[in-house]
């Protein structure tokens, strides 16, 4: 499997008319500010709008877009797997953000953390609990040695399960997500 397109936030920009984007961070961060015109499908919920994205593939380009570009390169993977090119946002909305481009806000959209910070808060706080629950209980150290353990494999393979748990969360929900793909999965097949 070849790595997909890799695009810098200007060389997307300069093109963003060309593109589908598709964001597939969790709903509520996407709620929270997207790349103007993209439509959100979670990763978690990707394989479910595989004929979708192939139906939007074949009538133009794809770029698809997350918080970092770890995400989204996980997601153009499947849909390689999928024969669906796709491009990738390298550095995903902080970078689009951070280069001066602006993001689409929903009028009174809640601002919900990104999900790397999220991941960051709680590995932290489970680690500290473990060391400190420790000091009565040896045993308990054991929660910190599993969370490390979790994070080597994370970097390792480039995967995050405490992200694909901690997206199930109802504050990175958005209200009636599913119908929100629904209605996104119907807008691309048309």
């Amino acid at each position: 499997m070849t790595s997909p397109v890799s695009l810098s936030p200007t060389q997307a920009a300069a093109r963003l008319a060309e593109f589908t984007v598709i964001d597939v961070r969790a709903p509520g961060e996407y709620a929270s500010g997207h790349v103007p015109g993209a439509l959100n499908i979670p990763l978690d919920r990707l394989s479910e709008a595989v004929p979708a994205l192939k139906s939007a593939s074949a009538r133009g380009a794809l770029l698809v877009v997350c918080a970092s570009g770890v995400r989204s390169t996980r997601a153009c993977d499947i849909l390689s797997a999928a024969d669906i090119d796709a491009a990738t946002l390298s550095g995903g909305t902080s970078a689009w953000e951070g280069e001066g481009h602006g993001l689409d806000r929903p009028e009174g959209g809640r601002t919900t953390w990104p999900m790397e910070r999220q991941v960051r808060l709680a590995a932290g706080s489970l680690v500290v609990a473990g060391l400190l629950a420790g000091v009565r209980r040896p045993a308990a150290r054991w929660l910190s040695a599993g969370v490390g353990a979790g994070l080597v494999f994370s970097a390792v393979t480039n995967t995050c399960g405490m992200a694909a748990v901690l997206s199930k969360l109802p504050h990175n929900r958005a209200p009636r997500s599913a119908s929100n793909l629904n209605a996104t999965l119907d807008a691309l097949q048309g």
